[in-house]
């Protein structure tokens, strides 16, 4: 704290932000999905986001169900319905003001890692009985379950 601070009088101490989101979809990434469900989940590259404090705000009443993952449950996935449209309002890594408008798969991701930033999983947000493993994936859902896809 002394070496932050130095010799300056007029603080106690430095706080940090409330959070930081560091996310990306490069063609690479997006490669490996099979070319229907890159379509259907409206998946396009887009370039490394560094947001701090982000605040997100969803821009329409379309969701979609979709399966999602997260490192944090590593090798399950489970079917979670976001948004389609959102904004978020944050700072760039240079310090300045940023806004996003992002949609399809792009607005999934910001809502996933803003939820981290909340202590929300994924997990949380499942639709019941859709929780599985990667390699059972294409595996039907269960009886009841909704279909996959926008509403």
């Amino acid at each position: 704290m002394k070496y932050v601070l130095g010799n300056k009088t007029e603080g106690d101490g430095k706080h940090s932000p409330k959070g930081i989101i560091v996310l990306e979809d490069t063609t690479e990434y997006i490669s490996y999905a099979p070319k229907e469900e890159i379509k259907a989940q409206d998946r396009r590259p887009f370039d490394l986001l560094v947001i701090i404090n982000p605040k997100l705000k969803k821009r329409s009443n379309r969701s979609a169900l979709f399966f999602e993952g997260c490192l944090s449950v590593d090798g399950f996935r489970a079917v979670v319905e976001r948004h389609l449209d959102v904004e978020v309002t944050g700072f760039g890594r240079d310090g300045q003001p940023i806004k996003v408008d992002a949609s399809g798969w792009q607005a999934r991701i910001l809502q996933h890692e803003c939820d981290h930033l909340d202590g929300t999983l994924y997990v949380d947000k499942m639709v019941p009985r859709t929780f599985r493993t990667v390699q059972n994936l294409d595996l039907p859902l269960a009886e009841g379950c909704p279909k996959l896809g926008a509403r």
